[in-house]
């Protein structure tokens, strides 16, 4: 049966999603509002699949939306990454975020130039002087637009158990925007693995405590390492 719901996902939502990213940079043209609503069509298909056909779940837990804290000023979102659930839910949970992209998702032919409108922010993994300063530079846009900023800082998809250190993108972020951090715990990977059948279960989003800015940089990772693994299994 579980073999079935996964076979019925990949034929329903990839295949729903061909049309829909396909179409993406007409929404493009009209303007970034039309973007965004095909956006969260694209997020609301998923999350329609991933609950009826999957039986996903989620459970929010904390202060849901950490910028509310704030009064709406937008603040640095910090996830784990442990599957594709989280790049899609969060976009549409968090109201719009800047989200750092790795430069090859970046280049992808015509969803790349789809999320360059969008307002990605672009990271390269060799993380040279030049790209930093492109980073920090897109960053700035989007605090100007009052829009928060999504990092995934372990800087790729792991498996539960894996809590690789922070890449220096965090860092970079952290210490020149001077704005709070959100760490959000996930632990979507044992439902969502990275090989093998999806199976049914609830995916839990937990949002810490925020974190101040201007701490040393030892001590904010510390922090934010500590707080998106709190939900952390190893599996075996």
């Amino acid at each position: 049966m579980n073999g079935l719901r996964n076979l019925l996902f990949k034929l329903l939502f990839y295949g729903g999603s061909v049309p829909i990213v396909l179409t993406t940079p007409i929404s493009a043209l009209i303007g970034w509002r039309a973007l965004v609503a095909h956006t969260h069509f694209w997020t609301r298909w998923h999350g329609w699949t991933t609950r009826h056909i999957l039986h996903i779940d989620q459970r929010i837990e904390g202060g849901r939306f950490g910028d509310m804290a704030f009064g709406g000023a937008p603040v640095l979102y910090a996830a784990k990454h442990q599957s594709m659930y989280e790049t899609l839910e969060l976009g549409r949970m968090l109201r719009n975020p800047a989200i750092v992209m790795k430069q090859e998702l970046a280049d992808i032919p015509v969803w790349g130039w789809s999320a360059r409108r969008y307002g990605v922010i672009v990271v390269d993994r060799e993380a040279s002087a030049g790209a930093l300063r492109r980073m920090l530079r897109e960053a700035r846009a989007a605090l100007a637009a009052n829009r928060s900023i999504l990092i995934f800082p372990e800087g790729t998809r792991v498996s539960p158990g894996e809590q690789p250190p922070l890449r220096a993108g965090f860092a970079g972020l952290y210490q020149m925007l001077k704005i709070p951090v959100v760490p959000v715990a996930i632990d979507s990977g044992k439902v969502w693995p990275k090989h093998g059948p999806k199976i049914p279960g609830t995916v839990t989003f937990r949002f810490g405590e925020p974190i101040p800015p201007g701490l040393p940089r030892d001590e904010a990772e510390r922090r934010v390492h500590a707080a998106i693994n709190a939900l952390d299994v190893p599996q075996g």
